[in-house]
Parts: C-alpha cells; structure tokens; sequence
C-alpha cells in the first residue's frame, strides 16, 4: 500500500521530532545541559504524539511518547541474562584491598591499572539491545535469571530506546545501576507529601520500589536516572579497555558516572577511595562504596571467576551509616528561629565511625509518623556531619506502656507560648524578644542593614555580647557604652566609638523597620510595611486581634496569627517598652491620597539586575510612588521589572500574561 503525500510528510515530520527529542532528552537528562525550556520541549512531545494519533502506523519501540507507560502487568515474566551478572567480592579495610591486588598482580603476571568507579546506592538492571534497539531489561536477579521490567525502564529518559550509533552490535547487553538522586528525591517525597501520600524512607528504597511497579505508569513518574557501570554480551569488540568500554556506552548516549576515574596501581585505588569517602556527603546520590575493576580487557580474560564473583573486580566498603539503638528521652529543642525540634537522646551508638547519642525527629508530624517513643529501640541513620536522623523504629521490641509523645505548650527555655501556625510543621516558641535560645538570631535580624541597620554589629561581635552577658534582649544594645566595648576582641576605642555612633543613630527609625526588626515569623518589609500604614501606630498594631489584623489588605490568617501571639506574650511587651524607653522613637507613616499616588494598589515583581538600581533602590521608588514590592509572580502582579538574567520569574510571568518592563520601561513608568 503506498503512502499518500499526507502519510509521507507526518512521516518525514514525526521522524524528525523523534530524533529532536532523543537529542534535548539526552541533554538534560544525561549530560545536565538542557538547551530548551521545559515548555519548548513539551510542545515538541505534543506535536509527536498527536502526529501518532493521527497515524497509529507511524508509532515506534524506539519513540519518546512510549515513556510514559503501559496498562498494568499481572506479574513480572522472567528474563534471563545472556551473561551472568555475579556479584562483587568485598573488601572492608586497607590490608584486605592489598590481598586482593597481591592475587591480581599474582595471577596476571604484572602490574595492573585499575578503573575506580562509585558504587551506587539503587538497582542494578540488564538492559537488551539487539540492533541498536532497546528489546528488553531486566532485574539482575539471582545474577543469571532476573524479572522483565522493560515497560518501566522504557519509562526512564535517561535509557536510549535507541543506540546514537550507526555501528551498534548486533546484540549488546549494556547495565548499570538505577538510582534516584537526592535532589529529585527530596522533590518527589516533596510532591508525595502535598498529595497526602505517605514519603519514601530512602533514595535507594524509591528506586527498587519504582522498578517494580506492575503499573509503569507509576514508574514513568518516578525521577530515576541510569548510570552505566558496563557491558554483558556483546556481539561485537567495544574496546581493549574497560574504560574506552565506557567511552563508548557514553558516546551511544547513557550516563557514565562523572567520577569514574582511571589509575595506574592500588596506591591510585587507596586515594580515590579517601577521596571520594571525604566527597560522600557532597555527591548527588546514595553511595556505599568504591569499585575497582582492572583495566586491561586482555588481563580480565585471563583472571577469570570464582563460583561467584570475578577475579578481577573487588568492592571496598564506606563505613556504615546505619545502626540499632535505644530512645532514652525525647527532648524539645529550642533554635535560634524559635523553631521547637524533638531530639530524640539516645544510648550511644557508633555510626559511621562516630559515637552518636542524639538525633532528630525534625517536628511532630515526623515523630507521630515514625511512631517514636521513649524506650523504642530505632534505626539510626548518620549523613555527614549534621545531626543523625532516625530512619525506621522496631515496634516488635517496643516496651509495655510506652506513650505516643508531644509538643509541650510552653516554651522549655523561657516559658513563652508555643504555637503552630496554619501552614507550618514546625511549632515555634513565640518569645522571639526575650527567649535566651533566640537570643543571637534575635539580635543580628534586629541589627540588619533592612531592619534596625546598625553598621558594625556583626555576627563575631554580637557572639561576644551576648556570651559575656553583656546583651540579653535588644533593648540592652542601647545601653552600652564605648569604655565597656574596647575592652572587646578587635575592638578599640575608634571602633567602639564609631560603633556607638551607629547605635545612637539608630534610634530614629520608622514604624514599618521597628516592626520588621522585631523579628516576627512572617512579617517580612512589605507586610511590616502594609501593617504600620494600615495602623498608623505600634500601640494599635499591638491591641489588634487575629480578626482585626486579618482585615488588613494582604494579611492573610497565618500572619495574622503570628502577629496575635507575638504581641500576647509579656515578655516580648517588656523588651518592646524597654527599647522604647531607651529612644526608639519614629514619625508616624505618612500616606499619599490615592490621586498623589501613581503606583497605589498595583504589585510589583523585581528580578535579574538593573544597571541603575540596587534592588533596595528599585524597591524604595516604587514603594515613595504608592505600589508594592512582592518576591514571587502570581496572577494578581501587576509588574514584573526583569534585569540581566530574570530567571524563572520572567518566563512564569510571560505565561500568566503579566506585563514584564524591561530597565527603560520601568524607569518611563516611575518617571525618570
């Protein structure tokens, strides 16, 4: 049956957007570097699927609209590997790694290199290529018969459906590991969570789990990623190397590890090992050790396998991250923000190389969601250096009577209230003024460039104030003086003088800045700013209820609720009276008539760079002109001022239809 014209042209246009496709898929997803934006690219996959639609005929294995699943499976076929997929013997120290280059050297009759590769924290897969077209993939199994989940590794963008080469063997099987990377798992549990679904514990888990979903319509949502680690039967000589094998599987389009690095002998080996180990915290992914394979193609030949594992390949195992204790206590700690975290105290552990003995449990929901308890025996996880988490809680070994815990209502620092605001997770003590375990964060937001501005009270100075007890609250700032000062570090009579100075300058300021300083969760410039032209006075702002200030234009419940609360607790009314006591004083904010005001009720949006401005500066004059600055674009902007590299608020301003002024627009809008 011949094509008409119509056929051959949807042919020749669908062939050329697969090939498009393939190009910007392997861009972002394997090299990093896309070079559309996601709108252009879903555009180009709109038009390839409805040319399909249109032509059922012109569908194929290898087409980017076959990534987004099929109907449910009954249950996984198996799928056996053309070669085995053994495992890796392991090595766990330094001595053990010689041993097993001693053997090498032994057996090969020389020096070996060796190529030094991450082990990746996932799944390993088998994926069948025959032609050039990918026909199947596979779980490794028991390493010679595994499950079939081509339809869900179809799903993964970055596995070719499709060798980018002419000159692919006749049959390749290629494989790697399949992970989630920590930046799209904290995105996916993130997104888990806004649905009500319960979050993934682990990278590792999310990936298996999303493998094996008989419904790949689940799995095509997923953010997996492919790392090739190699080949398993080839039909066809790739290389002499296992390094130029990679370089190969890397210009046929998969994702080789951007650490997998070449050296010549096991001193190389050791470094990458302490190399890598000090990076594990950095890396994008779950790591639980380093391979080392040799080189030399030729050499692996005649090194052979063992029973299980081949001669020439070891795994040298990173410190555990994971182990088993006791919740003695669980402890509200107060941070610098106010923000109260259950801590869990532990019967000290080694992890990792390191005696743990806290850990925390980040809020209530994750404590209630966990389930801990006090006397719970729990899986104790360490990333890095912050403080260890608990991953998992063995409730067949929790005791007889043990009590779901909760948030205290009242501060355990300073006794303040302890609340929840309608959008948070987190409980804060609301004491901000007055708290002791507040008391630096309190004081350096208070002494800010956009708060109070007092110049020269930097983090180093302030940590001296206050460990010397010399700053319990704010209002002490103002009764220092420059004798007590210079006796400071790196603090002269000069600098203590000027430091003086700048103290006393500040206290003539504005209503909208008092507020902003006095470090309230939620009140940021522009509501500061709303709340002290709507009041008119910090006595009126201080009487209103939560009904009142949601009256206020902008000031939605949640804000309204933490200016309630704030203001209700006595000892932030103190500190408040003491500041004003000590001459923190301000005229009362001025509004223009609305005729006087050119930008009144409209909403600004400012990003990029302008040649002109500052930010601050950009801020000020639309504010003297009546309008609003705002820090993100919705469909209620006005104006979005786009500088040098706007960003994404350019391109979400553009689609919502929003008007975005460039320098020159802008400067004509306000008038100069």
């Amino acid at each position: 049956m011949s094509e008409t014209p119509d056929n051959g042209e949807a042919a020749r246009r669908a062939a050329e957007l697969r090939e498009t496709i393939a190009y910007h898929n392997h861009r972002y997803y394997v090299l990093d570097a896309p070079e559309i934006s996601d709108a252009e690219y879903d555009a180009l996959l709109r038009e390839l699927q409805a040319l399909e639609h249109a032509h059922p005929d012109l569908v194929t294995p290898d087409s980017p609209t076959q990534r987004v699943g099929a109907p449910p499976l009954e249950a996984f076929e198996e799928a056996r590997h053309e070669l085995p997929m053994l495992s890796l013997g392991n090595v766990f120290s330094e001595a053990e790694l010689l041993e097993f280059d001693r053997r090498v050297r032994e057996r090969a009759g020389a020096a070996v290199a060796y190529v030094c590769e991450p082990k990746l924290d996932g799944l390993s897969v088998n994926l069948r290529y025959e032609d050039g077209v990918l026909v199947g993939a596979a779980t490794r199994g028991d390493g010679r018969v595994g499950e079939d989940i081509t339809v869900n590794v179809r799903t993964i963008r970055s596995v070719p459906l499709r060798l980018d080469s002419e000159e692919a063997p006749s049959l390749v099987e290629v494989r790697g590991e399949v992970v989630i990377r920590k930046s799209d798992f904290e995105r996916l549990n993130a997104r888990r969570e806004r649905e009500g679904e319960r979050p993934f514990a682990n990278p590792r888990n999310a990936a298996a789990g999303s493998l094996r979903q008989l419904d790949s319509r689940i799995t095509a949502r997923r953010p997996l990623t492919f790392f090739t680690f190699g080949v398993g039967a080839c039909t066809a000589t790739l290389a002499e190397t296992h390094s130029g094998v990679l370089e190969r599987l890397g210009d046929w389009g998969f994702r080789v590890n951007e650490h997998v690095q070449r050296v010549e002998d096991i001193d190389g080996c050791l470094a990458y090992y302490r190399w890598l180990l000090e990076r594990r915290d950095e890396l994008d992914y779950e790591i639980d050790g380093v391979v080392y394979k040799v080189d030399d193609l030729a050499v692996r030949e005649r090194l052979g396998f063992t029973a299980r594992a081949p001669r020439w390949a070891a795994a040298h195992k990173l410190p555990a991250r994971e182990a088993t204790t006791v919740v003695e206590d669980i402890l509200p700690s107060v941070g610098r923000t106010g923000v109260i975290t259950p801590v869990a105290d532990l019967e000290p552990v080694e992890v990792g190389g390191v005696t743990v003995s806290r850990a925390t449990l980040h809020n209530l929901d994750e404590v209630r969601r966990k389930d801990v308890r006090i006397g719970d025996t729990v899986m104790v996880r360490r990333a890095g250096d912050v403080i260890p988490e608990i991953t998992a809680v063995v409730t067949e070994r929790r005791p007889e009577g043990a009590e779901p815990w909760e948030m205290p209502g009242q501060c355990p620092v300073c006794g303040s209230e302890v609340i929840r605001l309608d959008d948070e997770a987190a409980h804060r003590c609301v004491g901000g003024l007055y708290c002791p375990a507040q008391r630096m964060g309190a004081l350096l937001h208070f002494v800010s460039r956009r708060a109070m501005d007092i110049d020269g009270l930097g983090e180093k100075l302030v940590t001296q104030l206050v460990e010397r007890e010399m700053v319990r609250t704010a209002a002490d700032l103002y009764h220092l003086d420059a004798r007590r000062l210079s006796g400071l570090e790196r603090m002269g009579e000069k600098s203590a003088a000027n430091l003086i100075a700048a103290i006393d300058a500040s206290r003539e300021t504005t209503l909208a800045r008092f507020l902003y300083a006095l470090g309230i969760s939620h009140v940021g410039e522009v509501t500061a700013q709303t709340l002290a032209e709507h009041f008119g006075s910090l006595e009126a702002i201080m009487a209103a209820d939560q009904e009142a200030l949601e009256a206020v234009p902008d000031v939605g419940p949640v804000v309204a609720q933490s200016v309630a609360h704030f203001f209700a607790q006595p000892h932030n009314r103190e500190v408040i009276e003491a500041l004003r006591e000590a001459g923190v004083h301000w005229p009362e904010p001025k509004t223009a008539p609305a005729d006087e005001a050119p930008l009144a009720g409209k909403t600004f949006v400012l990003t990029g760079t302008l040649e002109g401005y500052t930010r601050d500066e950009a801020r000020a004059r639309v504010e003297a002109l009546g309008g609003k600055v705002t820090g993100s674009v919705s469909g209620k902007t006005d104006y979005v001022v786009a500088g040098a590299d706007p960003g994404s608020k350019r391109d979400k301003a553009e689609a919502l239809g929003v008007t975005v002024l460039d320098e020159a627009a802008f400067r004509n809008l306000i008038g100069e």
